[in-house]
């Protein structure tokens, strides 16, 4: 079969980087980032996370071919900040977006397996006199 072995796409190899930058000579403040061994997942969040900053013109990604495990950014920027910086800044404000999603993930878990018996309602309705999923009429229901 044509496809690698499945360490093959997130296990550096010895001496191997994980980025590589190539200033382009062509459009001005702007680099292309060769991101080995991730996929569309951290190419879309990272493409995402430097597009919502205000010193960036343009950023998009690409998976050149689904076999080969990298992603290549193209960042091009006004000119105050550097590709690499606006890089740099948008992974930390990432990290710092998911660290807050899994502080609140887990603080929700927690309190879910504090509450108890609670019956599962999907209106959130529970107690004496709330219907039951299916039962009387709905918005649906003409």
């Amino acid at each position: 079969m044509n496809a690698p072995n499945r360490f093959e796409l997130f296990v550096l190899e010895d001496g191997e980087k994980p980025v590589e930058v190539t200033e382009d000579t062509k459009i001005p403040n702007a680099a292309t980032f060769k991101i080995v061994k991730q996929d569309h997942t951290l190419g879309n969040m990272v493409r995402a996370q430097v597009l919502s900053m205000p010193q960036v013109l343009f950023a998009g990604y690409k998976v050149p071919h689904p076999l080969h495990p990298y992603f290549l950014l193209k960042i091009q920027t006004d000119g105050t900040m550097t590709p690499q910086a606006v890089l740099e800044q948008a992974c930390t404000k990432l990290i710092a977006t998911i660290s807050s999603l899994e502080a609140k993930f887990k603080r929700e878990f927690s309190f879910k397996t504090t509450e108890g018996n609670v019956p599962e309602d999907p209106y959130g309705t529970t107690g004496v006199g709330a219907q039951s999923w299916g039962t009387g009429k709905d918005y649906l229901d003409f």
